[in-house]
């Protein structure tokens, strides 16, 4: 068999017994890796160390895993600017998301004739919403529809990322804005307390000039 060593080297090729020796001195396990090869290669490690190194990338390999969610939009050929511009808005939302996003363009009667119509509906379509997503799968024909496949130009986790920014921002002007609003009521309410004391009325003390004598 054709022997690794336990940082990656090559032992070259030896007999099974002289692996299993090499194996015993070093304290560590014989393990095969390429039974298919020919020589077969095994690799002198420590097998039970890989296993939980193996698992921990596993783990973490999970954590970092998104569902990919596909959101789809329909449209016409023919469809008239204001509902084009509707449907435009919901793609580059579901983009910003980090949602992949399938387009479906639908003929009827006469328009399956014409197919450019289609072509060209989502080729302004994905120019359109370039700066969010990008064509992951070109427009193809699919029986009386036309399909293409948009994918956002950042990752899931960037455009959560950024949703939770922009809410703690929101959060945070909603919170200065109400002690704002609590800070002028104050004020106001102090105001008109102020308004509401009765004025001190002049004695004829008051009026007496202290130099005068009587």
């Amino acid at each position: 068999m054709r022997l690794v060593g336990p940082a990656g080297e090559q032992v070259g090729i030896v007999r099974i017994d002289d692996a299993l020796r090499l194996a015993r001195e070093a304290d560590l396990d014989l393990v095969e890796v390429a039974p298919m090869a020919r020589p077969p290669v095994a690799k002198l490690m420590d097998y039970g160390k890989f296993k939980y190194e193996a698992a921990q990338k596993a783990r973490e390999s999970r954590r970092n895993q998104t569902n990919t969610i596909i959101k789809e939009m329909k449209l016409r050929p023919k469809i008239d600017s204001h509902d084009y511009e509707t449907k435009k808005g919901h793609v580059v939302r579901f983009l910003k998301a980090g949602d992949k996003v399938k387009i479906t363009i639908m003929f009827r009667g006469r328009e399956q004739s014409r197919p450019e119509l289609g072509f060209n509906l989502l080729k302004k379509l994905a120019d359109d919403v370039a700066e969010d997503g990008f064509i992951e799968s070109a427009p193809k024909q699919d029986g009386r529809n036309m399909l293409m496949v948009l994918s956002p130009t950042r990752k899931k986790t960037e455009a959560k990322v950024e949703v939770e920014a922009a809410k703690a921002a929101r959060m945070a002007e909603r919170t200065a804005n109400q002690e704002a609003e609590r800070q002028q009521e104050a004020e106001l309410r102090a105001a008109a307390l102020a308004a509401a004391q009765p004025k001190k009325k002049r004695g004829p003390a008051d009026n007496m000039d202290p130099d005068i004598d009587l």
